[in-house]
Formats: C-alpha cells, sequence, structure tokens
C-alpha cells in the first residue's frame, strides 16, 4: 500500500509499517535513552504509526526487545569482526583496520553499546549475551595478533588492552574533538602492537576518514577510541 512520509515519520491510512521499521525505531530509543524508553506507546508515536499496527510484527515488547540484542550482535560485532578478519600485510595495518569501525558511527555504534551496556547491568540474559560478545570479540582480536607472530601470551594481553581500552571509552562516554584524535593514531597503533606503522599506512587510514569530523556526522560520535 503507497504511504507517505512526513516529518521523517512514515504515514499513511491502513499502512502497518514493517518490522525493521519498528527495530530501527527501537534502536534509535534504545541509543538514545536506554531501554526503558523501548516501548510500544511511544515508539508508534516516533513512527507516526497506530499502537496496534506493532503487534502485526512482534508478539510483545519483549520480542522487541530480543531482536535489539541480536541486531546489537549482528551490527556491532559483525562490523568489529569483519575489521578484525580483514586481510592485511603487517599487524600495523590489522590495526588501523580495526581503528576504521570506532571511527564511523554508521560500522559500529557506540552510543548503542553504551545503551546495551547499561541494560546489561539490571538484565541477566543481556548480561550474558554481552559476556558472549566480549568473548567473541577478545578471541578474535586474539587470533589476529597470533596471526602476526606474537605468542599466546602476548597476544592475549595486547588484544585485552585493545579491547578493553575502547570498552573504557564507551563506558566514560569521552567525546573528543576529531583532528587531535586523528594526530594519535600513530602512537594507538604502536602502543596497541609494539610496533610502528609506516607513512603509507597512516596516509591510507586517513585517506578513508578524509571526510568525517563534520559536528554531528561520522567521526564525532562519542565514546570512540580513536
Amino acid at each position: 500500500m503507497a504511504r507517505q512520509m512526513k516529518d521523517g515519520k512514515a504515514e499513511a491510512r491502513g499502512w502497518r509499517g514493517s518490522a525493521d521499521l519498528w527495530l530501527a525505531g527501537a534502536h534509535a530509543l534504545l541509543a538514545e535513552a536506554g531501554v526503558e524508553a523501548v516501548k510500544i506507546g511511544p515508539l508508534a508515536a516516533r513512527l507516526g504509526l497506530s499502537r496496534t499496527s506493532f503487534y502485526w510484527h512482534f508478539p510483545d515488547r519483549e520480542a522487541l526487545l530480543a531482536a535489539l540484542v541480536s541486531r546489537w550482535r549482528n551490527t556491532n560485532t559483525a562490523a568489529l569482526l569483519a575489521r578484525v578478519e580483514a586481510p592485511a600485510a603487517s599487524v600495523t595495518e590489522a590495526i588501523l583496520n580495526l581503528f576504521d569501525a570506532w571511527v564511523e558511527p554508521e560500522v559500529f555504534d557506540s552510543a548503542a553499546e553504551f545503551a546495551m551496556r547499561t541494560w546489561a547491568l539490571t538484565d541477566r540474559a543481556v548480561d550474558a549475551a554481552m559476556i558472549e560478545e566480549d568473548t567473541r570479540r577478545i578471541k578474535a582480536l586474539t587470533a589476529m595478533f597470533a596471526r602476526y607472530g606474537y605468542g599466546p601470551a602476548e597476544a592475549d594481553a595486547r588484544a585485552r588492552t585493545v579491547y578493553l581500552t575502547q570498552v573504557g571509552y564507551i563506558a566514560m562516554r569521552t567525546t573528543e574533538d576529531f583532528a587531535p584524535r586523528m594526530a594519535r593514531i600513530p602512537e594507538y597503533a604502536l602502543t596497541f602492537t609494539g610496533r610502528r606503522p609506516s607513512e603509507a599506512e597512516i596516509a591510507a587510514f586517513r585517506a578513508r576518514h578524509a571526510g568525517s569530523g563534520q559536528p554531528g556526522q561520522k567521526g564525532d560520535q562519542p565514546g570512540a577510541l580513536v
């Protein structure tokens, strides 16, 4: 059925939206105000749809919340793993690939990550999911370091240093100007790998993010390490 868009909301008589639309709206509420804000009534109002339309796509709020956890797994974790497992000629190129995820909020959503970690403090099932995903991420980072010749103990320690530092930035909701963050890139890479990235690797990284850093756009997200 045809529909119109008004003020960013979907409005059309008889249109019920889609599961993806409802889930995207719930994700936005979660990132903005936490899980307590994810309620059917406010979500319907945000989308410009009727409350009853929700039930065509989800049986109840709990099903929507479960879908949010799956969405987080399939976006933030998947994005991180894709960067960690991407081909790279050196460990410094590999760590710069990982930094891509934390520079681009469209790739790794730090606001959503913060909301998920806050939610996990009061929900055992979400906490269990968080532990599982943290374990997967650290395991992938450890494997990355091992591929470049680090021994098991050192690979594990470096993986944890990288990952737990980033989690700390997210937990503290650190916000920094983009230019000084980019200036630190070579030193971050050196700190995490013990090896200094080449000028060519740094130039390639900066070229990938040349359009980042405008206020309110990619590169300006809170909780990002680089």
